[in-house]
This record gives structure tokens, C-alpha cells and sequence, in this order.
């Protein structure tokens, strides 16, 4: 009986996606458009010099995790809503459309499925309410939830022009220590196991970074890199679109066929805050 019954257990009780770059395509360009309006506040809000901006902005991105945490790190204090508001409510959100297909696959799937997400609740928010999937997730992970919404203090003994000249490229980044709490850090991880229950030995995890797959492949996650054609170190999976998961990953639907477990979608909550 134990066998028959591992037999029909599904493999996964919990989906968890990334979502910009990954439940939209790349192509999109909201990428670039955030990177513009990035450097453009680091000179309009923070009094960077424009070259200063073009030279440490893609280090404190590589480095940190976002550039945000980055920013932080080397001393600089800003209102993180101001921040959000610059970066993302300025996006073209009209660009993205309602995502039938994605949607088709995501409600076939009567698995758990939560958003795990870098960006601010707002701009997660406004990308599912345009694709048509804000109630395909049980919960939504952002920054709220990993972060608090009173700032630490800066270390007046951090230089801000004190940024490193090259990348870190290990896991664990190096100090100056950010207070913001963002993928790929291990740490963001295990705050989001402990906010959505999730246990890691049970989850499928898609995002496009190969950074966050490589952090999510060692925190026990089976991993599903979104956005290429070929899987690269710590990606179990590559998909070239999320629209190909039915193709890439058909275990999904044979193990629900196999379970004969039907759920109906749940309403959304929003996770903001912070699991100690």
C-alpha cells in the first residue's frame, strides 16, 4: 500500500515563479527601460555623476543582487516607495497583454503556485492584473515581504564612492553589507520557504536568472531556467518560453493524471511581511 500510494503522489506540491523576464518574454523591454530609469534617478535623486552612474551601475547589480541593494550598500538612503515609483510605475505597462496560453497551462496545474519576486508589490500587481493570471498564484512573494518598511541606518563609516571595481561573483556577496534582503542571496530564499511553507525538496522554481537558478538549485529547489534554449549550471530544466512547460515538463500533468488531484483556483494573498 505505502508503494501504490508514493506511486500517486504528485512530484511537486509547489510551482514557484519568477515573474519579470519570465511569465512575460524578454523581448518585452521592460529590462532596459528599468535600467534606464534606474540610472536616471541615480543622477536625478541621489546627485550621481552621469559617467559615475554608467560605471557602477551594472557593478552593484552584478555585486548585490539589484542594483537598489547595491545602492544601499555603499551608504546611499532613499525612500524605497519613491525608488519603485521612479522605476517601475513609469513602465509601459499597456505593452503587456492578456496571456491566454500561459494562463490555460497555469489553471491545468491544480498544484500551489507563488510568485517570488524582487520587484515591489505595485509593479507585480499591475503585471498579472495585464496578463489576465491574478488569480492563477496563491501567494505573492516581493520586496515588501522580504523587507521591512522602516530602513535600517546606513554605516556612516561606509565611503559612498567606495563600490567595487570588479564583481563578486560568489553567492555570498562581500561588504559592504546591503540591508536589503533580494535574490540571488541565500538568505531570500530561506525567508521565502518560511513566509509560503514551502518545502524545497518539493518545489519546481523558474526564473531567468541564471544567478537565482544557481542559488535555488543549492537551497534544494529543482530549477527550471526560463528564457533559454539550453540549461546551464544548476538549471535541471531550460525553457526557451514559459509558454513550452506542457513540452519541457509533461511529469506536471502525468503525475496529476496519475494523483487524479483536482483543486480550483484560489484568491491571491499578498505576503508583506517579513517570517522571523
Amino acid at each position: 500500500m505505502d508503494q501504490y500510494q508514493q506511486a500517486i503522489m504528485p512530484n511537486y506540491e509547489c510551482l514557484l515563479f519568477d515573474l519579470d523576464d519570465t511569465l512575460y518574454p524578454l523581448s518585452t523591454g521592460f529590462w532596459t527601460i528599468c535600467t534606464e530609469n534606474i540610472e536616471e534617478y541615480m543622477v536625478k535623486k541621489l546627485g550621481i555623476d552621469e559617467k559615475k552612474v554608467l560605471e557602477i551601475s551594472p557593478i552593484l547589480y552584478k555585486t548585490y543582487g539589484t542594483t537598489m541593494a547595491g545602492l544601499r550598500a555603499i551608504g546611499h538612503d532613499f525612500d524605497y516607495d519613491d525608488y519603485h515609483s521612479f522605476v517601475h510605475g513609469r513602465l509601459p505597462y499597456d505593452i503587456l497583454k492578456p496571456d491566454h496560453v500561459l494562463r490555460n497551462l497555469l489553471l491545468s496545474l491544480p498544484i500551489r503556485k507563488v510568485i517570488f519576486s524582487n520587484s515591489d508589490e505595485a509593479h507585480v500587481k499591475k503585471v498579472l492584473s495585464k496578463l489576465g493570471l491574478e488569480d492563477c498564484f496563491e501567494m505573492i512573494i516581493c520586496f515588501e515581504s522580504l523587507n521591512p518598511t522602516k530602513k535600517k541606518n546606513i554605516d556612516d563609516n561606509i565611503n559612498i564612492e567606495d563600490v567595487p571595481s570588479q564583481p563578486n561573483g560568489n553567492s555570498e556577496l562581500l561588504a559592504p553589507k546591503s540591508w536589503i534582503i533580494c535574490k540571488p542571496l541565500e538568505n531570500a530564499f530561506e525567508q521565502a520557504f518560511k513566509i509560503a511553507s514551502i518545502n524545497p525538496k518539493k518545489t519546481l522554481f523558474f526564473d531567468d536568472s541564471t544567478r537565482n537558478i544557481q542559488t535555488g538549485n543549492r537551497m534544494g529547489l529543482d530549477t527550471v531556467l526560463v528564457g533559454k534554449t539550453h540549461r546551464t549550471n544548476g538549471a535541471d530544466y531550460a525553457l526557451e518560453s514559459i509558454h513550452n512547460m506542457r513540452e519541457a515538463l509533461p511529469m506536471l500533468w502525468e503525475d496529476i493524471n496519475k494523483s487524479g488531484n483536482i483543486s480550483s483556483p484560489r484568491k491571491v494573498a499578498i505576503e508583506t511581511s517579513v517570517v522571523a
